[in-house]
């Protein structure tokens, strides 16, 4: 079985930073796709960033130069720093991973609340 864990997301002020981590564990293979998501109230799920093994990225447009998304190979192990918080950012920020035979897996989420 594969888990992941994801941890970091809490209550800050608009301008505020936090940086979100996600941590695989269990029987994994090879983790080709990381990334994060996000679900606000009401609102559909979005792909907030993307990175691969060999560490290309990808993000939503409306979070390029804000966000930063990394990974730790060695660790299984995704992060996202996110600067500049604004109150629309406030969702549950939800951790994929893309693993080799195994398939698509799911973190259970963290809330992010950013407050004006």
């Amino acid at each position: 079985q594969v888990r992941l864990v994801e941890s970091g997301g809490g209550l800050v002020q608009a301008g505020g930073s936090l940086r979100l981590s996600c941590a695989a564990s269990g029987t994994i293979f090879t983790i080709k796709t990381m990334g994060w998501y996000r679900q606000a109230p009401g609102k559909q799920r979005e792909m907030v960033a993307l990175i691969t093994s060999s560490g290309s990225t990808n993000y939503a447009d409306s979070v390029k130069g804000q966000f930063t998304i990394s990974r730790d190979n060695v660790k299984n192990t995704v992060y996202l720093q996110m600067n500049n918080l604004k109150p629309e950012d406030t969702a549950v920020y939800l951790c994929n991973a893309v693993i080799a035979v195994l398939g698509d897996y799911w973190g259970q989420g963290t809330q992010v609340t950013v407050s004006s």
